[in-house]
C-alpha cells in the first residue's frame, strides 16, 4: 500500500503538469491509456479489501447460506456466527482506514475529472468534425444523385421508365441519408460512451456509489445524443398539443367571465372528479397490456354502485331485484355495512370480470368479444332486474365519511376543502405501481403481453396470468363503482360510457393496444389529461355533445401515433 502511495506522490505532479500543457485539439489519453489512475485504484483497493469490501462479500454470503437448503439448521447457524465474527474485525479494519480512504477517494475522483474532462473536450472535437465532414459528404452525394437523374429522367421517354427512374432515385436518396445518419450515430455514441466511462469510473473509484450530479449530467447527455424531432414529436406531439388546449383554456376562461381555473377548489374539484374514474382507468390498463381491452366497465360501474347503493341506503329502498326485496340493512353496524357494501361490489365485479377472462384465456377469444359479451348480459340484468329505478341516496353520515371533505380553510377568499375521495385513488395508484413493478406476477402481465408465445415457452401460464388479469381489473372496478355511489344516486345507467373514457385515458398516456408496453403513471397522466379536457370545456360553457368530438379527435390521434411508433419499433 506505501508503495503505491509513493509512486502517486512521485508521479502524481507529473501527470498534472502534463495535463496542464496538452491541448484538446492533439492526442489525448483517455482513462484507460493514463498511468496514474492504476496506481490509485490499487492503492484504495489495498484499504478496502479487509475492510468494507470484506463486510459486504461477507454480507452477501450470509444471505446465500441462510437461502441454502442443503445446509442442515445448525451448520448453518455455525459458519453465520463465524461470519459475524468476521465482519465485526472487517468493520474494525474499515473504521481504522475510513479517513484515509475518503481522503484518497476524493484525490482520486479529483484527478479523474481533470483527464476526462480534457479527454471528453477531445473526443467531441474530433468527433463533431467527423459530423460536420458527413454532412458535407451528404450535400455533396444528394448534388450528384439529383444531377444524375435529371439527365437520366430527361433522356426517358415512356412513363413507366421515368416512374422506375424517379423510384431509384428516391432509393439512392434514402440510401445516402441513413449512411450519413449512422456516421452521425456513431460519433454521438463515442462521445456519449466518453462520459460514460468518466462516471463509471468515479463510481469505481468511490466503490460504487454514485452522485446524484453525475447521474443527472448522465441522464442529460444521454437525451441530448438521443434526442432527435422526429421521435421527440412522435412520442410527445399528442401532449403539446393538449398542453396548448389547456393553456388557452386559461386564458380564454377569465376573459370570458367565467372565472379562474386554477384556483384550488377548482383543482381539487377536478381531481375528485378522476378519483374514480382512477379505479376504472387501472383495471383497463392491465388488459391493454395484454393487447386486449373492457367494454364492459360501465356496466361494472353500475353493478358496484348499485350494490353499494342498496347497502347504504337509510331506510327501507324502494328498488326490487327479480321480484326480490326490498332491503333494509339499517340494522347492520355502520363499518359493517361499507364493508359489506365493498366486498359485494368487489365480488359482482370480479366475476363477471373472470367470466369474461375464461373465454379469453380458454377459448382465446378477443377480449373485445368476451368483455362485450358481459357488458350485455349485465346490461339486462340490471334493467330487467331493476326496471331502471334508482337506488336513491346513501346514509348522510356513511356519506360525509367517505366521499366527503375536509375544511382546509379560506384562500383569497375561497373557501377551501379537500375531496377525501382522492385519498383511495392515490392509495390505488400506489398499488398498482407496486404490482406493476415490483411483483412477478407484475413480469408475468408485461411479458405475456408483449409475446404469450414465448412467455409460455419460458414457463409462465399464460391461461394462468389471463386470468390474473381480468380478477385484478375487476378488483379495482369494484372499488371504484363502491366509491362511485357516494358522488351520485345510482341506477341501471350509471357509468354509462365509462369504458370510453377509461381506454382512451390509458392510450392517451402511452399504454400500447399492441401490448407489453406501458407504466402506471401513463394511465394516471391520462385520467387526469382527459377528466381536465371535460373539467375545462364544461367550465367555457361548451355543449356536452361537442365535447365528445374532442374526445374522439384525441383518441383517434393517440391511436395513431400508438401504431406508427409499433411500426417503426417492427
Amino acid at each position: 500500500m506505501e508503495n503505491y502511495r509513493e509512486k502517486i506522490a512521485e508521479l502524481k505532479p507529473i501527470k498534472l503538469k502534463e495535463l496542464e500543457n496538452t491541448s484538446p485539439d492533439t492526442e489525448v489519453k483517455s482513462l484507460e491509456e493514463d498511468e496514474l489512475l492504476p496506481l490509485y485504484q490499487q492503492a484504495l483497493h489495498d484499504l478496502r479489501e479487509e475492510g468494507v469490501n470484506k463486510v459486504r462479500s461477507l454480507s452477501q454470503h450470509i444471505v446465500s447460506v441462510k437461502k441454502n437448503r442443503m445446509l442442515e439448521s445448525e451448520a448453518k447457524a455455525k459458519q453465520i456466527e463465524l461470519m459475524k465474527e468476521e465482519i465485526k474485525k472487517a468493520k474494525e479494519v474499515a473504521a481504522t482506514n475510513k479517513a484515509e480512504e475518503k481522503e484518497l477517494a476524493k484525490e482520486a475522483v479529483d484527478y479523474a475529472n481533470k483527464v476526462s474532462d480534457l479527454y471528453i473536450k477531445h473526443v467531441t472535437l474530433v468527433e463533431d468534425k467527423k459530423i460536420t465532414q458527413a454532412k458535407k459528404e451528404y450535400e455533396v452525394k444528394k448534388k450528384e444523385v439529383k444531377e444524375s437523374f435529371a439527365k437520366r429522367i430527361a433522356s426517358l421517354n415512356t412513363k413507366s421508365d421515368i416512374n422506375i427512374a424517379k423510384y431509384e432515385q428516391k432509393s439512392a436518396m434514402f440510401d445516402i441519408k441513413n449512411e450519413m445518419e449512422a456516421r452521425i450515430d456513431d460519433s454521438k455514441a463515442v462521445k456519449k460512451q466518453a462520459y460514460v466511462d468518466h462516471i463509471q469510473t468515479n463510481r469505481s473509484l468511490r466503490n460504487g456509489k454514485a452522485k446524484l450530479s453525475e447521474n443527472m449530467a448522465l441522464n442529460f447527455k444521454n437525451y441530448v445524443y438521443e434526442f432527435k424531432v422526429s421521435k421527440f414529436f412522435l412520442e410527445n406531439g399528442l401532449y403539446l398539443a393538449i398542453g396548448v388546449f389547456f393553456i388557452v383554456c386559461f386564458i380564454v376562461a377569465p376573459l370570458t367571465g367565467n372565472g379562474n381555473l386554477l384556483t384550488l377548489p377548482n383543482i381539487f374539484t377536478l381531481l375528485e372528479q378522476a378519483s374514480t374514474r382512477m379505479f376504472y382507468a387501472l383495471g383497463v390498463a392491465v388488459l391493454i397490456l395484454q393487447a386486449g381491452t373492457d367494454l364492459s366497465v360501465g356496466r361494472m360501474v353500475a353493478v358496484g354502485a348499485i350494490t353499494t347503493g342498496l347497502i347504504l341506503h337509510p331506510g327501507m329502498n324502494i328498488v326490487t331485484f327479480m321480484g326480490m326485496g326490498p332491503w333494509d340493512f339499517t340494522a347492520i353496524p355502520m363499518m359493517g355495512r361499507l364493508g359489506l357494501a365493498l366486498l359485494l361490489s368487489i365480488i359482482l365485479c370480479t366475476a363477471f370480470s373472470m367470466l369474461a377472462g375464461f373465454f379469453t384465456a380458454k377459448f382465446k377469444i378477443h377480449p373485445f368479444i368476451s368483455t362485450l359479451a358481459t357488458q350485455l348480459i349485465i346490461y339486462g340484468l340490471l334493467f330487467f332486474g331493476t326496471s331502471g329505478t334508482p337506488v336513491g341516496s346513501i346514509d348522510g353520515d356513511i356519506k360525509n365519511l367517505i366521499g366527503g371533505r375536509w375544511i382546509l380553510g379560506i384562500v383569497n377568499g375561497e373557501l377551501v376543502t379537500f375531496p377525501k375521495l382522492i385519498i383511495p385513488a392515490i392509495i390505488a395508484i400506489f398499488v398498482s405501481w407496486f404490482i406493476w413493478n415490483k411483483t412477478t406476477f407484475g413480469k408475468y402481465m408485461y411479458a405475456v403481453g408483449g409475446n404469450p408465445e414465448a412467455a409460455s415457452v419460458s414457463g409462465i401460464s399464460v391461461f394462468k396470468v389471463t386470468m390474473g388479469v381480468f380478477a385484478l381489473a375487476g378488483i379495482y372496478y369494484g372499488a371504484g363503482a363502491f366509491l362511485e355511489a357516494f358522488k351520485a344516486n345510482a341506477s341501471a345507467g350509471t357509468g354509462q360510457g365509462y369504458e370510453l373514457d377509461a381506454i382512451a385515458a390509458c392510450v392517451v398516456g402511452g399504454i400500447s393496444f399492441f401490448g407489453g408496453i406501458g407504466k402506471v403513471k401513463g394511465a394516471v397522466i391520462g385520467v387526469i389529461i382527459f377528466t381536465g379536457l371535460t373539467y375545462c370545456l364544461t367550465f367555457l360553457g361548451i355543449d356536452t355533445n361537442l365535447q365528445f368530438v374532442f374526445k374522439g379527435f384525441i383518441l383517434l390521434a393517440a391511436v395513431t401515433l400508438d401504431s406508427v411508433k409499433y411500426v417503426k419499433k417492427r
